[in-house]
Formats: C-alpha cells, structure tokens, sequence
C-alpha cells in the first residue's frame, strides 16, 4: 500500500556551514523499482503512478542533520527548498564527504519520516564536473519527441541505456589526473522530479558516479516548452553549485540537442577563469547546429576554455587526458566499456536494443 503523507528528500549538496534542501511532501507516493521481469505495460503503469502522485500543498516540513534542524513549506505541489544552516552534521556511513539528513511532516497526522544524503566535503575539493543527463548520459532522444515519449512511457532504468563508455568516463573525471583524486560529480537536468527514483536507480545500475541530483518541477503547459524555461532552470542551478564552492575549477559536460551550449558558453563567461573544459555530444546530425556551436567554441577559447564537440565518449576521453583532467592510462577501459556497452563485447549492457545503439556518426569539433 502507498505510504500516507510522506515526504523525499532529493541527493542534495552544500559547504562551509549549510546545505541546500530539496525535497517533497506528498499525500501517497509508492517506491518502484525495475524488475527484470517488467515488460512495457508494467512500466506504463509505473509511468502512470509517478504521474499520480498526491502532494501535500504547502505542508510544514522539519529537517534537521546532527545537532540542526531548519523549518521548510512547502508550495502548492509540495516542492520545498531553500538553504538550512548545519552544526555538527550526521555523517554519512561509508564516505565522509556525504551527511544524512532527516525529514518529518510536522503539519500531517500520522506522517512517515524520511532521510535523505547531501554531498557536505570537509576538504579542499581539486575540481567539480557538472553533467548533463538527458541524451549526455543516458539515450532520451529529446530532439525527437514521439521517440522520447515513448522511451519514458515503456521503459525503465533496467532498459534505458548508456550512452558507451559513459559510466567509465565520468569514474575517470572522479578520479582524477592521478587517480586518486576524488572530484564531486553533480547531474543537472531538465527532467521532472517524477523521475528521480528512475534516473538514481539508472546511475546505480550502470554504475555511473554517485552525485547530488537537480532535477525540475514537472510543469505542463507553454513555459516549459519553452527553450528559456530549460536555459533558465539549468544556469540557476549551475550557478548555484559554482557559488557554493568558490574558485574550484569545473568540467561542463552536455549536448548538442538542446540548449546545453548556449548555456555553458555563458558560464564560462560568468566565472571567468573556472571552466576548464566544456564537453558537448553531438546528437543532432544538424550541420546548422555544429556550425552554430563552432562559433560558440571560439567564443569559449577567446575567454580561456575549450568547447569540445564530440562524436561519441572516446573523443572527450582523449582530450580529458591530454589536458590532466583524466589519467590517460583509463583509455583502454574506456574503450573497452564502450565496446560491452554497444554490445560489441559481452559485458554489462543486456538491455534491449543495445547491439544497436551506436552513436552518430558526425565529425568531432574541438576549438582549444
């Protein structure tokens, strides 16, 4: 049975005596994960239930981490957020820059509680990565939308596949030049929070680097349909994280298909000096668009960065590692995970249609 006027709290981030809070308070709301046994009406229904989910329209929410706790309300959807203060925070078990925090309805009878993690590091951290999810990490096909419609409605995180060598990409940006590094990842995109336990669950499976999560609310209508709507939810963001820890450098990774470069082309021009590369999956087969993103690319170089427009993950592997962003000794498990990923070779990808999910084949622009 749905539990009864529960709350989620969102993989979050924060430093230096605060945490940002995300998460929502809800009248009913079932956890689903993907079973290997689900077929296509099984995960249409599942669609159908995180579409149905119930708020709780401006409840009273307490989350507290250690020794702190903040008040939060919720809106009309039951979405709260905002910045809480921390003490003494409880650490989280296994990794130390992670903290656990708890949350509690306080306005609702008989109200479940919740934890939830925040990414909180008690180090000097050496560079940032903040990627893209959509058609950058995982295959949505958001430039076609009959496509992307049906892949959301019929699959789940068992059968929504990678793009190659991702996951063995992205553990190699965590390790760093070294290898010993530990660089924080952070997954910004415009999917609806209805798909957070999808999108985690995704992560998880294919092994791609734990990273706090900022999703949106899922607004239906004319705005967010809206080019300006998507730029506007992904600057804030990004921003957001880049204020939080001042001065760190950071990797930029997206693609072609949306707004991606026209985003990151004003980041970098806003924290003059902190991108250290920008990395764009070419996914759209539009001329046009390269060429739009080619002029982007000299904008980025004239302001100390590099863009990179890349055919497949290979292409930013390779120049990851001739910049010191990655040790070049990871190449060959890069490669080798694109092969089992394409199905190429055996390995991890058993998802359906993963023999035939090569990457297009357009040409690699890098301007550095």
């Amino acid at each position: 049975m749905p539990a009864r006027n529960t709350v989620l709290l969102y993989r979050s981030y924060g430093a230096n005596g605060r945490v940002w809070v995300h998460g929502r308070a809800l009248e009913k709301y079932r956890a689903l994960r993907a079973e290997e046994h689900h077929d296509r009406w099984d995960n249409l229904v599942a669609m159908f239930q995180r579409a149905d989910a119930d708020p709780l329209p401006h409840a009273s929410v307490r989350v507290s981490t250690g020794d702190t706790s903040s008040e939060f309300t919720a809106d009309n959807e039951g979405f709260f957020s905002g910045w809480m203060k921390v003490g003494e925070p409880e650490a989280a078990t296994g990794h130390p820059d992670w903290i656990v925090l708890n949350a509690q309805v306080t306005s609702a009878r008989d109200a479940s509680s919740a934890s939830g993690e925040a990414f909180y590091p008690q180090r000097a951290i050496p560079q940032l990565v903040i990627s893209d999810i959509d058609d950058t990490v995982l295959q949505s096909k958001v430039t076609n939308f009959l496509r992307a419609a049906q892949t959301l409605a019929f699959g789940n995180a068992r059968t929504r596949l990678p793009f190659p060598g991702v996951a063995a990409f992205y553990e190699a940006l965590r390790l760093g030049a070294h290898g010993t590094s530990d660089n924080p990842l952070f997954y910004v995109s415009s999917s609806p929070w209805n798909l957070y336990d999808v999108i985690t669950e995704f992560l998880e499976i294919q092994r791609v680097p734990k990273g706090p999560l900022m999703l949106r609310d899922l607004d239906i209508g004319f705005r967010s349909l809206r080019s300006t709507h998507h730029h506007d939810h992904k600057g804030a963001n990004i921003r957001r994280i880049l204020e939080t820890y001042p001065e760190t450098p950071v990797i930029l990774i997206g693609d072609s298909g949306q707004q991606d470069p026209e985003i990151y082309h004003k980041v970098v021009h806003d924290f003059k000096g902190r991108v250290r590369a920008v990395y764009i999956r070419n996914v759209t087969m539009n001329p046009g668009r390269s060429a739009a993103i080619e002029g982007l690319a000299k904008e980025v170089l004239a302001a100390g960065s590099s863009l990179v427009l890349a055919d497949d993950t290979m292409a930013a592997a390779k120049h990851a590692a001739e910049n010191g962003f990655i040790s070049a000794e990871r190449l060959p498990g890069i490669g080798e995970e694109k092969k089992k990923d394409t199905g190429a070779k055996p390995g991890k990808a058993d998802a359906p249609g993963a023999q035939d999910a090569g990457e297009p084949p357009t040409p690699t622009v890098t301007i550095e």
